[in-house]
């Protein structure tokens, strides 16, 4: 859905002001070590508190965490359209979506606040293409609800779009576009032409090249880009891409068991 996250990669949602350890507690993240990325996201909020990146990414931690308590991001799910159609509603654990909440809350009143003064602060901006889009994957993915699900797509899709059109390096952005075109791509034609009457995007090969954009030049996605391109792979029967992707994953986040897992179901 493996580029390393270091600060010398292009990514211009990296504000110069924006503590450094944010990479630390996407690492962290990634690795499953939800206390060590609470904790980290926690320092850099003190040490930035005009920051809305320490609240929004302090979020994504809480909605991982979730994903990963419940299953929601193993493979067989999204290989199989009617497992996925199908698929259990989930029971979210309230002191968890009551601190995302919480955290998000945060992190759009600061983002606004910035924005009120510069309407194309790259930084704000980006914490608010995260924000929807984190709230589009609780609602879709946690809650079962795709109608909402989709009006958090396309909004964060149009922020990345705002953002991108700022600066065409923020490869952060991209995901937001490639995840609309794709999910949304991936859909029988009658309901992609509903979807586009919407105004949703559904072209399913701007979708893949745009999560590539992420996946090779991303900074805090890269990893997940990756992911979903690995789920991509497997859609389309494309193994040994999916087992390239899946084993960068692994060797880079030894404590994920979820890539090692995905990793073995396909060998």
């Amino acid at each position: 859905m493996l580029v390393l996250l270091s600060a010398s990669m292009a990514a211009c949602a990296i504000d110069p002001a924006s503590p450094p350890d944010l990479d630390r507690g996407y690492q962290q993240m990634y690795n499953l070590d939800f206390p060590g990325a609470h904790a980290t996201f926690l320092a850099c909020q003190q040490a930035h508190p005009e920051d809305p990146m320490g609240h929004v990414s302090n979020a994504a931690a809480y909605l991982f965490s979730e994903f990963n308590r419940l299953h929601v991001l193993e493979s067989d799910l999204f290989i199989d359209d009617h497992n996925f159609e199908n698929r259990s509603k989930l029971t979210p654990d309230a002191t968890v979506k009551a601190e995302f909440e919480k955290e998000l809350a945060a992190s759009n009143d600061l983002a606004g606040k910035i924005l009120t003064q510069n309407s194309n602060d790259k930084n704000a901006l980006f914490s608010q293409v995260l924000a929807n889009g984190l709230r589009g994957d609780y609602a879709a993915m946690i809650e079962k609800r795709n109608f909402v699900s989709l009006g958090y797509m396309k909004a964060s899709r149009g922020l990345a779009e705002r953002l991108l059109a700022v600066d065409p390096t923020c490869y952060d952005a991209y995901l937001a576009i490639g995840a609309e075109n794709y999910i949304l791509g991936s859909k029988a034609a009658p309901v992609r032409w509903l979807l586009q009457m919407t105004g949703a995007q559904t072209d399913k090969t701007e979708g893949v090249e745009r999560l590539r954009l992420t996946a090779a030049k991303g900074h805090y996605l890269a990893p997940f880009a990756r992911l979903l391109l690995a789920v991509a792979a497997l859609r389309e029967q494309d193994r040994q891409t999916a087992r390239t992707l899946l084993a960068g994953l692994a060797s880079e986040f030894p404590n994920n068991h979820l890539y090692a897992k995905e990793l073995a179901r396909i060998q």
